[in-house]
């Protein structure tokens, strides 16, 4: 895609979104970070916090756990029910990982901000997994409790 598409709006019903957040109960995060710095590692932080159990992922063999929790070095090598696949990496690789989340049973194949592929959420939508790109769960759960403040002034 385009360079000009990096803002792609993916507009999901409300509605879609809650039922995905409600419903998932093991989330599968794909790129997870040990560094405290990257968006990933506040995400998984937080998801984790509110009670998801989340399963971090990350091909690096140094590192065996992020925040008391056991890496997994790819989505094959977990032992468990996977619901959503959650992913940080380029978009480029969301295709693999759409059929990778397929290969292991998961429910909803997620790309963050700025991960979308449309030819993979086909894929995975054929396959019966729901699919949400270019969002973030985290922004996602807390969205209904923004409220504007049009009082304010600028």
């Amino acid at each position: 895609m385009p360079e000009a598409d990096i803002d792609r709006i993916y507009d999901y019903d409300p509605k879609y979104l809650a039922d995905i957040l409600q419903s998932v109960k093991t989330i599968a995060m794909v790129g997870a970070s040990a560094d405290k710095t990257k968006f990933s590692y506040g995400v998984l932080r937080q998801l984790s916090e509110i009670g998801y159990d989340i399963l971090p992922v990350n091909p690096n063999p140094k590192i065996s756990e992020i925040r008391g929790l056991k890496v997994y070095h790819s989505l094959e090598e977990i032992d468990k029910h996977v619901d959503m696949v959650d992913v940080f990496r380029p978009k480029e690789e969301f295709y693999a990982f759409a059929e990778k989340a397929i290969a292991i049973g998961a429910k909803v194949l997620w790309g963050q901000i700025g991960v979308y592929d449309d030819q993979a959420a086909q894929l995975a939508e054929a396959a019966g997994l729901k699919v949400v790109m270019n969002r973030c769960p985290k922004i996602e759960l807390f969205r209904p409790f923004w409220k504007p403040r049009l009082d304010l002034k600028i």
